[in-house]
């Protein structure tokens, strides 16, 4: 078929119009007709003006067939999205979620520690009970015997005991049992606020046992906080209305005794561990430890104090609500143990030292209140310079 043939209205069999049209269009207009006649002129336009749409159409769907991404990719991109967010929102969970577990385990600390040397302190003085001895062994016992009911159901593992352990860790359990009798011997005749301004002794005792027996060497800001500590201890003591030499003795021997404790307990859990079937002694297990080796030395130490006939006659011990008492306080002792681990694993050393001092604020203030200690200015002022102090401390340590 010759090229005029066709463009005198020949037809192709296309399956598509659309192509169908454009090829005939294009066969018509490239045929050797004469261009110079006014018809050809005008069926040229109109092939142009026909042909142009048809081929702008098929051009901008191929274009837009090129550019367009096809489902794959789309699919990837969201998916790649999704996953980011899904990233980004785990991460947000994790941080909101570890926050809290340190929030709520700070909280518990403090309510803790808190609780119970105010419940301590309610026991001594508001009962007017003359054996801190047997308190202390009494609130130990509580603690044995929760631990002991958590180890067998499997909760907690703990250490066995043999000789050699007991014969390495039994010099601290003295220290340890020391700290606790003149802790309570001291809160008999002070008043709260006090004596968590004399602990802040402790932090000086501890920081030059630690220059000497470590040759750890402490900046300039350590020592300052530490000789606030020392003058706000000694203004306190001076400005306090209800001063009674017993308790300062027993509170100073405390503050001895406890850093004595934390100097000696790095050496003895680095032996001890050594002589273990595990060769590792975890929490529970020096807090197993503490407390039963404590029950035959506070048993002894009853009678050295005559607390045995003090027993036999107080009529305390018929009480229902003291023995409630002194149970919770053994409660709050364990809880202690539980919580302030609880606390450094969630955070830190540091953070958890902060907090400690940060706590004896609204403890002293708790203390005055409950028990309507008589205060003047002066000695306010002494136990917030203390308290300050004690913060000072923690936030040098930190640096």
């Amino acid at each position: 078929m010759t090229p005029r043939a066709l463009s005198k209205g020949a037809s192709l069999d296309f399956p598509d119009p659309i192509l169908k049209s454009i090829i005939t269009l294009d066969i018509a207009k490239d045929s050797p007709i004469d261009e110079r006649s006014p018809k050809n002129h005008q069926f040229n336009a109109f092939v142009d003006q026909v042909s142009s749409p048809v081929r702008r159409e098929i051009a901008s769907r191929s274009s837009l067939g090129m550019k367009t991404p096809n489902n794959n990719d789309q699919t990837d991109v969201e998916s790649g999205r999704l996953e980011k967010e899904r990233e980004k929102a785990t991460r947000s969970k994790r941080g909101l979620s570890l926050h809290n577990k340190a929030f709520l385990s700070g909280l518990a600390y403090c309510f803790s520690s808190c609780g119970m040397i105010l419940v301590n302190k309610y026991v001594l003085s508001s009962y007017d009970f003359n054996a801190g001895i047997s308190l202390m062994l009494y609130q130990n016992f509580v603690s044995v015997v929760i631990v002991s009911i958590l180890s067998y159901l499997g909760v907690i593992t703990t250490e066995p005991f043999t000789w050699r352990l007991i014969k390495v860790w039994l010099p601290v359990n003295i220290i340890f049992v020391g700290m606790l009798v003149t802790s309570m011997f001291s809160l008999k005749y002070i008043n709260v606020a006090m004596v968590t301004v004399l602990k802040n002794v402790t932090n000086v005792i501890t920081a030059v046992g630690e220059m000497y027996l470590f040759n750890k060497h402490h900046d300039n800001r350590v020592w300052a906080a530490l000789f606030l500590m020392i003058i706000s201890a000694i203004s306190g003591g001076f400005t306090d209305l209800t001063f009674h030499a017993i308790g300062y003795t027993w509170q100073f021997i405390n503050c001895f005794l406890t850093a004595s404790y934390s100097l000696t307990l790095r050496r003895v859990m680095d032996t001890a561990k050594q002589v273990t079937k595990s060769g590792d002694l975890n929490e529970f297990s020096m807090v197993m430890l503490n407390n039963s080796l404590s029950l035959p030395l506070g048993i002894l130490l009853m009678f050295v104090f005559n607390e045995v006939e003090y027993l036999s006659q107080t009529p305390l011990l018929r009480l229902p609500t003291f023995w409630l008492v002194m149970t919770l306080s053994g409660f709050l002792g364990l809880a202690i143990s539980f919580t302030s681990m609880w606390f450094l694993h969630q955070t830190g050393a540091t953070t958890y030292s902060l907090v400690g001092s940060l706590n004896k604020i609204p403890l002293s203030v708790a203390g005055i209140l409950l028990f309507h200690v008589p205060t003047s200015l002066e000695n306010s002022a002494s136990i917030f310079f203390g308290l300050l102090a004690g913060v000072m401390f923690a936030r040098a340590k930190m640096r």
